[in-house]
């Protein structure tokens, strides 16, 4: 009797001991889901990893809106994996014009990182069609995963099922990107007014062609997220120069004359266009897989500060473009040349220490974006954050003292960041330290609007 107990008791332990050992390393766990946070985000930085270089197309990046292409990629990634957590939820019906999303079938397992997979190799597909290198980097990777997802899962039906469900997401988010706005429809804005105060491009070329005066037209991921935001500019004075309008100018020629090396770094450092060939706006992304990388969060938080970040970002683009081209004011080599320093002589003319960019002076687009992108970012990894902005780290420039390396910033929080890039466009001498102000404020006034509508947490 003795004997058959402990055989008993043996016996049960070694099927306890095998139990644990399919549930550790079935997905399916026996027929329960396991949850998005029990993986890494590695998916998602992979995947960043493609998308960054297909944005060096110099060719047409002028014309890319990055925050758009981050936007919907990360709200597919976000709802191919919101299945897998129980206290969020999905999107739908909270996303202007957002359609009702594929559902997972009850009871059944699915294996989360093979769902952004899948969704995330869809977007690029369809998204970076602008260029051709796209085909061949998205099927490397997704192939990739997919072997290693595949032999990690050990079963056929829930890796399938995980795949179509990824595609199905994708599918609905693209479809549903297409109606953002009539593209084809976008026409050239032909300036006529050439009046002290109002924007002209520095090529005095007055054709805006690539529909970019038309950005702020866009359907904005979250509605009313640009609306009952507050932007002053000062009025017109050429005349007093003591009035604010004025003197925001000339503190632009007065920093010009005394660059130091520091500001000129910082300067270059946001130059998106000149240093590597993204478009402007662009190198949020890679900074925000940098921000994965260093603080390695589980899937479940990635795709959360994926989508997140990414519909602030793109709406604050449209909040920008859309007061850029209503206030239409003059950006500083307009006023220093005619005012300032005025000369008929091009060879003589003033220059800013960065390119100025084919669009006018209020508010400031970095200014917003970071703006935005830093609360965000604020809002789900908390205030007191360090991290390193490494970006442009092996790219060399001339800063007056011959090639350097750009090297990179380390911050203690993302507002220090904002701040940080805010000024460097006046250090640039392409904005006024106002229309970086009043950006900044506009940024962080988009990003706490989305944060009034957008519930991504279960209530």
């Amino acid at each position: 009797m003795k004997q058959k107990s402990v055989y008993a008791i043996l016996l049960f332990v070694a099927a306890s001991l095998f139990n644990f050992s399919c549930r550790k390393s079935n997905p399916d766990n026996n027929g329960h889901l396991q949850q998005t946070k029990t993986y890494s985000s590695d998916v998602v930085k992979r995947w960043l990893g493609v998308q960054l270089p297909l944005l060096y197309s110099p060719a047409v990046s002028y014309g890319v809106n990055a925050g758009r292409y981050m936007a919907y990629c990360g709200v597919a990634c976000y709802e191919a994996v919101v299945p897998g957590m129980p206290s969020y939820q999905s999107l739908y019906g909270q996303l202007n014009e957002m359609p009702q999303m594929p559902q997972t079938e009850p009871g059944k397992a699915y294996h989360w990182p093979t769902c952004a997979n899948a969704a995330l190799a869809e977007m690029t597909r369809k998204l970076f069609t602008f260029n051709p290198a796209t085909a061949d980097s998205v099927q490397k990777l997704e192939d990739e995963l997919n072997a290693n997802y595949s032999k990690e899962i050990g079963d056929t039906a829930i890796f399938e099922r995980s795949k179509a469900f990824g595609i199905a997401v994708a599918t609905a988010v693209f479809t549903w990107s297409t109606t953002d706005h009539p593209w084809s429809s976008w026409p050239a804005l032909v300036l006529t007014d050439h009046s002290p105060g109002r924007w002209w491009p520095e090529n005095n070329n007055p054709t805006i062609a690539n529909g970019l005066a038309y950005w702020g037209d866009t359907r904005t991921m979250v509605a009313g997220s640009i609306d009952n935001v507050t932007l002053t500019p000062y009025p017109y004075n050429d005349a007093d120069v003591t009035s604010p309008y004025y003197k925001d100018f000339k503190e632009i020629y007065d920093i010009s004359k005394n660059l130091t090396h520091d500001q000129k770094r910082l300067a270059k450092y946001f130059d998106d266009p000149a240093v590597k060939g993204y478009p402007s706006g662009a190198s949020y992304i890679p900074l925000f897989k940098q921000i994965l990388e260093q603080q390695n969060p589980a899937l479940d938080i990635a795709a959360f500060a994926y989508a997140k970040t990414g519909m602030s970002l793109f709406d604050a683009t449209i909040g920008t473009m859309k007061a850029k081209f209503h206030f239409m004011q003059e950006r500083p080599f307009q006023f220093i040349r005619r005012v300032i320093e005025p000369s008929t002589d091009a060879a003589t003319w003033w220059k800013p220490f960065i390119a100025t960019p084919a669009h006018p002076d209020f508010p400031a687009n970095h200014a917003t974006f970071s703006g935005a992108f830093a609360q965000a970012l604020t809002t789900i990894f908390g205030d007191n954050v360090s991290f390193t902005n490494a970006t442009y780290k092996g790219q060399t420039v001339d800063l007056g003292n011959g090639p350097e390396d750009m090297g990179s910033y380390s911050y203690h929080s993302f507002s220090e960041f904002a701040s940080a890039v805010a000024i460097s466009r006046v250090y640039g001498g392409i904005h006024t330290r106002h229309a970086v102000e009043e950006g900044a404020k506009l940024g962080l006034k988009i990003e706490q609007n989305i944060d009034s509508k957008v519930k991504f947490r279960r209530e």
